[in-house]
């Protein structure tokens, strides 16, 4: 129930001035810091010079336009003006009766909107290096890209899941020239991430005393890129196994992909990009290498487009990458998902698309993201300073397994094992969605499964236990869908109700700031609002007639709490 809209469109009309449309008033509809000042406001001093008149006076006017009018429905309670503010008191049995029965009405479509009906958005995340462990530090990118891709679908657009791999490049060069002087092909196909991994750090080690190394592995990858016959048998094995390794985590997650295209897929596409500069004639030598400058104001060092050797970097390819999704996929925007410390890089990478006359380039958004930190490094892996994906997940299991097996409900789970993954796989996310994207992630076990904290476990308990009263009301053969919601009108009722009803203003803002915390923390708010709402309604103790509409109403709030999980990647249980 879009009820800002709707106070709105009756203040604009009252107004009746064409500066102050809907749109303009509904920016300026706010709620107020007290309840007690009325559950939303509308500030009437930015009218004062329009209309030549004190703030009070232009509010007075408002208020009796409004209750002149023949256009409310029945929804506002009252209206009073207090110094240059109008404020509103609602109809609280209209307004939970208009919100539940439209939650109940559009179940998991709730909060959806068709606004981004025919625009293409992609959305680039996760992104690992093949040949190299999935390990911690993946999972942001990851579980950031998954539920800003989740968040615009929710809104109507159409996504398309990138996972721009890794798998091109010098340390392509360096792996074949390791495989090729340690490797063993009978370890690496029993373990490929973990001996590939031995054998590139082992590289590094002895590079440091024979630097002569690192120009072989440039060789070596140079011949990769010309279609060297022995060296892409060698690297298509890295990547087949790899994607093996990467597929059984993301299946974990549950999350899929619709195009596994990495820099390797540009590599006949780059040429193009250099011709394209030249033609400009914005390819300049530097020292060898072939740059685009920017001007002094933008304060951009030169982009490298083509290293001394005339091999490629980072930058060509996703210049190229990023035509090509243009050319291909014609987006509204197109996201890359890659940490903070790659803002230069992609300023430069669209700075370049805009001087090579494409008038997307603004097009192209970075969603940056911070650390991930461990403070006390109490971890069980087997891999040293690499903190592997699958090992956190694992303990996750684990430790969530055995809190459950040591509750006092644990003997109502059915299956102990699976409600146990979703809930450990959902703390991980939880916790890595919880603060804002940029700011680091601190790890710990004690906040991460905290069942009565800012938690994932604390909001998958929420909902089960709303999954659980109305499990016991329909054994006990109570219909509650005929309810009479206008039964309903405590101020812990109406809280959860008007909390509830924000869900699509909540997902267009975390949509517009690339922020999948401004829906964590709204799921969190409801879920602590259904608790407050449980403990102090009694809802099976309550009247027949209140007791059904007090069903539906909880009925409205776990679906609610359930999409909006959904959004940051998190499944729900039925019972813990």
């Amino acid at each position: 129930m879009d009820i800002k809209g709707y106070l709105a469109g009756l203040i604009s009309v009252a107004i009746d001035n064409e500066k102050y449309d809907k749109d303009t008033v509904c920016g300026l509809v706010a709620t107020p810091p007290d309840e007690k000042m009325g559950d939303f406001a509308f500030p009437c001093f930015a009218l004062a010079k329009e209309f030549r008149k004190a703030p009070p006076l232009i509010a007075g006017d408002i208020k009796a336009a409004i209750e002149g009018s023949d256009e409310d429905k029945g929804l506002i309670e009252k209206i009073d003006v207090a110094g240059g503010y109008l404020n509103f008191y609602m109809n609280r049995k209209a307004i939970i009766a208009g919100v539940v029965s439209e939650i109940i009405e559009k179940g998991d479509d709730f909060g959806k909107s068709d606004e981004g009906n025919g625009k293409k958005v992609i959305v680039e995340f996760s992104s690992p290096n093949i040949a190299k462990p999935f390990h911690i530090g993946h999972l942001v990118s990851t579980a950031v890209g998954s539920s800003v891709e989740r968040i615009y679908k929710f809104l109507g657009y159409d996504t398309v899941k990138v996972n721009h791999l890794g798998d091109w490049g010098t340390q392509f060069g360096k792996l074949i020239s390791a495989y090729k002087r340690w490797g063993n092909e009978a370890a690496i196909l029993a373990d490929p991430i973990n001996e590939l991994l031995k054998i590139y750090v082992r590289f590094h080690n002895e590079a440091e005393k024979q630097p002569e190394l690192e120009d072989e592995a440039r060789a070596y990858f140079k011949k990769l890129e010309d279609g060297d016959e022995e060296v892409t048998k060698l690297w298509k094995f890295f990547v087949t196994a790899s994607l093996t390794e990467f597929n059984r985590m993301y299946d974990k997650l549950d999350i899929s992909f619709d195009s596994y295209a990495g820099e390797s897929f540009y590599s006949d596409k780059m040429p193009e990009i250099v011709d394209i500069l030249k033609e400009k004639n914005i390819l300049e030598e530097s020292e060898g290498a072939m740059v685009v400058r920017f001007d002094e104001e933008a304060k951009i060092p030169p982009c490298i487009i083509l290293k001394s050797d005339g091999s490629t970097i980072y930058a060509t390819r996703d210049i190229a990458a990023a035509v090509y999704r243009k050319r291909h996929y014609d987006f509204y925007k197109n996201i890359y998902v890659v940490g903070t410390p790659q803002a230069l890089h992609f300023k430069q990478v669209f700075s370049v698309i805009d001087k090579m006359g494409f008038d997307w380039s603004d097009s192209c958004v970075h969603v940056g993201f911070g650390y991930v930190r461990f403070p006390d490094r109490v971890i069980s892996t087997r891999h040293g300073d690499v903190v592997l994906l699958e090992d956190v997940i694992n303990e996750a299991i684990d430790k969530t397994k055995e809190i459950i097996q040591n509750s006092a409900t644990g003997k109502v789970v059915d299956d102990v094992d699976n409600v146990s993954e979703k809930i450990g796989i959902g703390a991980v996310l939880y916790a890595f969605l919880k603060n804002g994207r940029e700011r680091d992630i601190i790890f710990t076990w004690e906040d991460m499964l905290d069942f009565e904290g800012e938690s994932g476990p604390y909001v998958q308990y929420s909902y089960a236990r709303g999954k659980s009263v109305l499990r016991k009301a329909s054994e006990a053969g109570i219909d509650w869908k005929d309810a009479d919601l206008t039964l309903l009108d405590s101020d812990e009722e109406f809280a959860l109700v008007k909390h509830l009803n924000n869900f699509q203003n909540v997902v267009r803002d975390a949509a517009n700031k690339y922020e999948p915390c401004v829906v964590t923390r709204y799921v969190t708010d409801l879920a602590q609002l259904f608790n407050k709402y449980y403990n102090t309604c009694n809802i099976m103790k309550s009247d027949d007639d209140i007791r059904k509409a007090r069903l539906l109403l909880t009925e409205a709030a776990a679906s609610c709490i359930k999409s909006a999980l959904h959004l940051i990647g998190v499944a729900v249980v039925e019972k813990m």
